[in-house]
């Protein structure tokens, strides 16, 4: 029920939907003759639309995730590594019969380098159907080819597929890899997705270390940076607000450590 509840209110804590309903009902309005009604939200869902699109809005909400956890440095060898979904488009890589990376690529292609760093080192992908109408085909079919195309070993991958969100994705891979006290495990997920993900496996007690990939902004100028395409502006202004509304919705359900998980 968790599941399905954050999938619909994920879709209406993305302002770009949240805007266009507020746009689609000032036309209703004004077609009823609720002049007034329509035009104001007409007027607010175009404005609000441009600012999500145009403004720095986007980059100002996701630069404090995305600098949470600094990049990780080497004290020792990891025991393992651990990958988080999000990464590929289990549908199109399907039917087109390859992989298709979509813009979290580095979750994954940062194994190449890793792997041969850390030759020792045990490594999970963890993902499954995320959608909440899923189809045939989930991340994990198209992980282990892909990684054993980077000279990785097949023995050395370990996949669980069942995991539909972050939740799920701490505590089934804590049940495939039964880690033990003092083992020293990376966790590889997106910059801004990075401190729900940390919370998530603090929180079922699985230690790991925050390894950030996939970052959207720049360190210093990137918070105040505009956008020239709106589209571009819209999606992270979608990706920033909806990864807050998770972490807010996780801590308030008491799935995280946190509000917001610090190193």
């Amino acid at each position: 029920m968790f599941f399905i509840l954050s999938k619909i209110l994920g879709f209406f804590s993305m302002p770009s939907n949240l805007l266009m309903l507020l746009c689609l009902l000032g036309l209703v309005l004004l077609m009823r003759g609720r002049m007034r009604a329509g035009r104001v939200c007409l007027v607010t869902g175009i404005l609000a639309l441009a600012i999500a699109g145009w403004s720095p809005l986007g980059n100002t909400l996701i630069t404090p995730l995305e600098e949470r956890f600094p990049p990780w440095h080497a004290a020792a060898a990891p025991d393992g590594i651990i990958v988080l979904g999000g990464a590929i488009s289990p549908k199109l890589s399907g039917e087109r019969g390859a992989v298709q990376l979509n813009e979290s690529a580095e979750r994954l292609t940062v194994l190449a380098a890793l792997a041969r760093a850390y030759p020792n080192a045990r490594i999970v992908f963890s993902g499954g159907a995320s959608s909440l109408f899923p189809g045939k085909f989930v991340e994990a079919d198209f992980v282990a080819p892909l990684w054993q195309s980077f000279g990785i070993a097949r023995e050395r991958i370990a996949i669980e597929s069942r995991a539909r969100n972050t939740v799920e994705n701490a505590v089934f891979t804590e049940e495939l890899v039964h880690p033990r006290a003092g083992q020293r495990w990376l966790l590889v997920t997106s910059a801004y997705h990075m401190p729900r993900a940390i919370g998530v496996f603090r929180r079922i007690g699985f230690a790991v270390e925050a390894y950030p990939v996939d970052w959207r902004t720049a360190p210093n100028s990137g918070r105040f940076s505009p956008f020239a395409q709106f589209a571009g502006g819209l999606a992270r202004t979608d990706v920033a607000v909806r990864e807050w509304f998770g972490l807010f919705a996780y801590w308030l359900t008491g799935r995280t450590s946190a509000l917001l998980p610090a190193p």
